[in-house]
């Protein structure tokens, strides 16, 4: 199953977890596009989303439910509208020759299949666990004890400060995407690194691995 541990097996050496959308895959550039197409817009007034998508039609602001729908909609197409980010597919790939590399993706477990084929299709085909739960935990049992360096790459903070009080240990590495409503974004605070490409990002691992 893609949505549990079980699947995975790691190796005798270090790991990296990273999300996968804005991290890897584009995702609020896409869907602003697939709102359009839809007779939605997002104003990036405040870092979230319910609150700030409209009506085209009459400018009206579109309820929780509507924008979970819409979301929902997305991840179904994702296929026809996600694409990476410049260097992420040759950094991964790069980083995957000295680590063992997990993709830890904060979506409904029902599109997981979808993602898997997308991730394949470009040539990402590391493992993967969908999960909407907290990613703090996940990553603890993922990793449990083993006495090798951990990585972790998010482009939310709540993801990456979850993961710093369950591994204390890991690397914290917050890869925020260049869009307007990343402005409002909470500070990372002082135990997270923050990088503004995927060429950062893979020194600052590899220089935490020592290879």
């Amino acid at each position: 199953m893609l949505t549990d541990l079980q699947h995975i097996r790691l190796a005798d050496r270090p790991l990296i977890v990273c999300d996968v959308d804005d991290v890897v895959l584009q995702f609020a550039t896409p869907f602003q596009a697939f709102l359009e197409a839809s007779g939605y817009r997002l104003l990036p007034r405040s870092f979230k989303l319910t609150g700030n998508i409209i009506n085209t039609a009459d400018e009206s602001v579109i309820d929780a439910p509507a924008v979970k729908a819409l979301i929902d909609d997305f991840f179904l197409d994702q296929e026809t509208w996600q694409t990476p980010f410049a260097h992420a597919v040759d950094s991964l790939h790069a980083l995957g020759a000295d680590a063992d590399l997990v993709f830890l993706t904060a979506m409904p477990p029902r599109h997981a299949e979808v993602r898997r084929r997308l991730l394949d299709r470009l040539t990402l085909s590391y493992p993967m666990i969908a999960t909407e739960d907290a990613k703090g935990p996940v990553l603890a049992a993922l990793h449990a004890e083993r006495p090798l360096p951990v990585a972790f790459v998010d482009d939310m903070v709540h993801n990456l400060h979850s993961v710093g009080e369950h591994v204390a240990e890991c690397l914290l590495v917050y890869l925020p995407p260049p869009l307007e409503i990343f402005r409002f974004a909470p500070d990372p605070g002082a135990a997270v690194q923050r990088v503004e490409s995927w060429p950062q990002a893979a020194e600052l691992i590899r220089s935490h691995f020592n290879v």
